[in-house]
């Protein structure tokens, strides 16, 4: 119960009313993209974005508009409640996760990345640091900062007071901000670090590698059981640098190339026309500080297509 099966109902919607689309299916249509990106941001999984987004079409769909008196406020709410719900149970499914979990990547639109808060907010290296919150830090973290949703409004959605939420709004901020990469990174930066990453991984130059990891580097690999993976975090550039040589200077250089994912350069490995492994960093002070492999192959769906993220 994806996107596919919205769209029938719109389909069947239209039919039903002589080829007019209905008010309630046009709201839902038109905000979309922001209620994928706001159920994505507090969940870290496409595919659970997409179940909360049908719950929620689900819910919009029986309500009486006409008592509604800001759509896309009352639509963001209930997207906020499902995925909340949602994510208490993915909280759950990540206790008996084998190996690392990791957010399941996102090919994206180059416009995502022209939108600095947005692209920041959907960086690999920001949704971890988002995993660290409860799932009421994160929802009210994500809807104040993100999406400048008013207290009152965030209020409503996680149900409770609107003093609570400023409280929890500062605690969660200041969380993340003690968490967060160190100062903004551009784009080119981020090109110009992975770039010279990839020419040292590919050649297998240990040296060159040195030169672009962080003394402190970590790498994490997500491969869900399904795909060979580390089985926990790697530590130190001596460390990861060895990893990384000998494994991936094995493989043809041609199999690794660059690609939009959450907004920021990496790198997706493709085996056999398939996507393999989809490699995000975090960059800090022009090194890398953080590399992370997604291999999990149930992760990597919004890899074929580019995924559009509103605001």
């Amino acid at each position: 119960m994806r996107t596919e099966h919205v769209e029938r109902t719109e389909d069947t919607t239209k039919r039903a009313d002589g080829g007019r689309a209905d008010a309630a299916t046009e709201a839902f249509v038109a905000h979309r993209n922001l209620l994928f990106t706001v159920a994505y941001e507090m969940l870290g999984s496409a595919a659970d974005a997409e179940d909360v987004l049908q719950e929620t079409w689900l819910r919009w769909a029986g309500v009486d508009l006409a008592a509604v008196r800001e759509q896309r406020a009352y639509l963001v709410r209930i997207t906020t409640r499902q995925a909340l719900i949602r994510l208490r149970t993915l909280g759950r499914r990540k206790e008996s996760y084998v190996g690392t979990w990791l957010p399941e990547p996102l090919l994206t639109t180059p416009d995502v990345a022209e939108d600095v808060e947005l692209a920041d907010s959907v960086s690999m290296a920001m949704m971890l640091v988002l995993e660290t919150l409860t799932p009421t830090e994160r929802a009210v973290f994500v809807l104040r900062e993100v999406f400048a949703v008013e207290y009152d409004e965030i209020a409503e959605a996680v149900d409770k007071s609107p003093a609570a939420v400023r409280q929890i709004a500062h605690r969660a901020r200041a969380h993340v901000t003690a968490r967060r990469p160190r100062g903004t990174v551009t784009r080119t930066q981020t090109q110009d670090a992975l770039d010279a990453f990839q020419r040292a991984a590919a050649t297998g130059d240990i040296q060159g590698l040195l030169d672009i990891l962080a003394p402190d580097v970590v790498f994490l690999g997500d491969g869900g059981g399904v795909k060979q993976a580390v089985p926990q975090p790697v530590m130190g550039a001596d460390k990861v640098a060895r990893l990384l040589a000998a494994g991936l200077g094995r493989i043809s250089a041609s199999a690794l190339r660059p690609a939009q994912v959450n907004a920021y350069p990496a790198l997706v490995l493709r085996l056999d026309g398939e996507v393999d492994t989809v490699v995000a960093v975090r960059i800090d002070d022009g090194l890398i500080t953080g590399l992370y492999a997604v291999r999990n192959p149930a992760k990597l769906s919004h890899m074929q297509r580019e995924t559009t993220l509103r605001r």
